[in-house]
């Protein structure tokens, strides 16, 4: 070996160094801008769950089941018309369970608007807050003993309970793909022999 050749070595040895600290430094860099991120999503993504469309999502269903109790303990398919014989007792659960359960949605949707998925307020949102604000109306005149109005002047938005159901479920989705990341999800396809 030639004297010539050892600093050459070193150097060449110094520069492969450099490179794979170097390089070192990018992987570690992009995987925490990563890592950062997809905690990003998985932080906004249980917000979203936690303090908009779960809530939203168990007071719907829970006004959904006690409205078919009410049309099934009054043999009915569904609450129109509102005959005088029923008026006391559709007051009694629009009162005691609608309205709270109305309130609630209500309130969620004005005061957290800012976590819906979409950029624009889904127009099912706008319209069951203005079902909700004429109901209002019609218990304000039901206790001066007015009782000309049994319904809201703003029907039920049909599609209402739909948004809220596929967000909540497509958010469960969502939550469940960045907790178990893809080798989770592919051990879990090898030992279950489905896709999760």
């Amino acid at each position: 070996m030639d004297v010539l050749e050892v600093p050459t070595i070193l150097h060449n040895a110094a520069i492969l160094t450099i490179c794979i600290a170097f390089a070192g430094y990018l992987i570690t860099l992009f995987g925490a801008r990563m890592l950062a991120r997809h905690r990003d999503k998985l932080k906004l993504v249980n917000k979203r769950l936690n303090e908009f469309y779960g809530p939203l999502y168990v007071a719907s269903e829970a006004g959904n089941i006690a409205y078919r109790s009410l049309l099934k303990r009054q043999g009915k398919e569904r609450s129109e018309p509102i005959h005088d014989s029923e008026m006391k007792e559709w007051m009694l659960w629009m009162t005691t369970i609608f309205m709270p359960l109305n309130d609630i949605r209500e309130k969620i949707i004005i005061e957290r608007a800012y976590l819906i998925i979409e950029e624009q307020m889904p127009q099912c949102l706008l319209d069951f807050v203005t079902h909700v604000v004429g109901y209002k109306a019609v218990l304000v005149k039901w206790a001066e003993g007015d009782y000309s109005e049994r319904r809201s002047t703003i029907g039920w938005p049909p599609e209402f309970d739909i948004y809220v159901k596929n967000s909540y479920a497509a958010l469960k989705a969502e939550q469940t793909r960045l907790l178990h990341g893809a080798m989770w999800r592919l051990w879990h396809r090898m030992v279950n022999g489905k896709p999760t």
